[in-house]
């Protein structure tokens, strides 16, 4: 009888287990074949750098490690524009003012930098790129630990996505390790906004920025 009860438990565990991990593993199945580095990145017109705090009106190290990789994106000719989607007004201050500035500071032209105010998380950047920008084809750019949710959910909107990882000088190890275990645990989240197709908490009509930046020769 104890040992029959034992066999139940850990049955009964590994299915919790299971039904856990389940949102991280469709972000990683949906992710697998479309992460990059960026010396292997594919072509794209947009590159879509997702916002994070800012420090002093100015861009942390995480962001800035992921507005560099964008800057050699747009350098190396694998991206025409940058759309830059963040909380214009979040605690911390207004990230898609900060990294336009960051942008243009490492001689990105400003006519090719678009800002999305509104893309207050991961979805919402995703859902709103295609929705009010008009885009299609995107490297997603952020550090490794939050790019195949990225790219799963870019994708689960529509977006012929790929991702490409960005580097995080100055970043200690604890600090990613931390976000790490975090974007497990907000792959939960994730799922249940592909899911049930929420759309963003802030709706906007298109606008045609993108597509001007797009235009340019």
């Amino acid at each position: 009888m104890r040992r029959r009860l034992v066999v139940r438990l850990a049955v009964g565990a590994a299915a919790v287990v299971l039904l856990a991990s389940a949102p991280w593993i469709w972000t990683e199945s949906a992710a697998r074949g479309h992460l990059h580095e960026e010396a292997d990145a594919p072509t794209a017109d947009v590159v879509l750098v997702l916002g994070t705090e800012v420090v002093g009106g100015r861009p942390s190290d995480r962001l800035a490690g992921r507005l560099d990789t964008a800057a050699d994106l747009v350098r190396q000719g694998r991206a025409r524009a940058v759309l830059v989607s963040g909380d214009g007004h979040g605690d911390s201050g207004d990230e898609p003012a900060a990294m336009t500035g960051y942008l243009t500071g490492r001689g990105v032209d400003a006519r090719r930098v678009v800002s999305d105010p509104y893309g207050l998380d991961t979805y919402d950047s995703c859902v709103r790129a295609r929705d009010v920008y008009g885009v299609h084809r995107v490297l997603v750019v952020t550090q490794a630990y939050h790019l195949a949710r990225a790219v799963a959910l870019c994708r689960h909107a529509g977006l012929l996505a790929d991702g490409v990882r960005a580097g995080c000088p100055g970043c200690p190890a604890s600090l990613l390790r931390n976000k790490a275990v975090r974007d497990v645990a907000a792959s939960g989240k994730a799922a249940w906004d592909a899911v049930s197709g929420r759309r963003p908490a802030v709706e906007s009509p298109a606008d045609p920025a993108l597509r001007a930046a797009l235009a340019l020769p």
